[in-house]
């Protein structure tokens, strides 16, 4: 305890109170009181929120063996997944938004019989083409960051696993995922926090986040800072559960080793 009574921490809390005390009784919050915007903020922080996850979850499952080839595969593997990873991390990624939304979206109705199958109520909405572009996203960068844990973890424990007469894919398992995984582990957390400031993006495609409810609420009434503040304010507080939960399951995580 006495370790967060120093008196620069001291400090930075009493200027942060100044400031909310201020902007609370001399900016204009009337706005908020209404319950359409209330439900309409709700929804579009959930929407950020399952946006980041789904995101995360699926870009890590295409990283790992993006990772995994680059490291170790073949070079009929090893070279696709490099060109990918070039691509992606060369690219903008409201350009990549752009043309997966734009072109995809554009093809689909063109293909015959789309139009009366049961994927069509699906890809004639927005979230499906944002959630793969994010998903690409996240695999193209942490693709390269996995091929790099790969790497990292010691050559001596693999051979020493192999020589036990240990099955290659129980070696993965067991001894050579775990490492890389626990290596970039807060890599991951950064980019957590990097992709949830990133579905913003989401709103020039027409879905609402955060950021598309707040926009409106600005050309509803016209108020200016007060709805970025409190749209910075909800992106500070999800940026703190991201951190704090990754800070908890990196302590929780052991090493393995063979």
């Amino acid at each position: 305890m006495d370790a967060w009574l120093k008196p620069h921490r001291l400090i930075l809390i009493a200027i942060a109170v100044i400031v909310v005390i201020l902007c609370a009784f001399t900016l204009r919050w009337d706005w908020l009181a209404q319950p359409k915007y209330q439900a309409l903020l709700l929804q579009g922080a959930w929407r950020s929120i399952w946006l980041t996850a789904l995101t995360m979850v699926l870009g890590m499952c295409l990283a790992i063996p993006i990772g995994l080839a680059q490291a170790a595969g073949p070079w009929y593997l090893a070279v696709p997944a490099r060109v990918f990873c070039t691509i992606i991390r060369g690219t903008p990624l409201l350009l990549q938004l752009w043309l997966i939304y734009y072109g995809l979206g554009s093809l689909f109705p063109s293909i015959p019989g789309i139009r009366d199958s049961f994927l069509w109520p699906i890809l004639r909405q927005a979230w499906p083409f944002a959630v793969l572009a994010l998903t690409l996203s996240v695999a193209g960068y942490e693709g390269e960051v996995m091929r790099g844990a790969f790497k990292g973890v010691p050559h001596g424990q693999l051979e020493a696993a192999k020589s036990m007469g240990m099955p290659r894919f129980t070696i993965l398992r067991r001894i050579w995922l775990p490492q890389a995984v626990h290596r970039v582990l807060p890599t991951i957390g950064g980019e957590t926090v990097s992709q949830l400031k990133s579905t913003p993006l989401v709103s020039t495609i027409t879905m609402m986040d955060t950021y598309a409810v707040v926009g409106k609420i600005r050309q509803d009434t016209f108020v200016v800072y007060e709805p970025l503040l409190l749209l910075a304010l909800v992106y500070m507080i999800i940026t703190g559960v991201i951190v704090l939960l990754y800070r908890w399951f990196e302590h929780r995580l052991p090493t393995r080793t063979a």
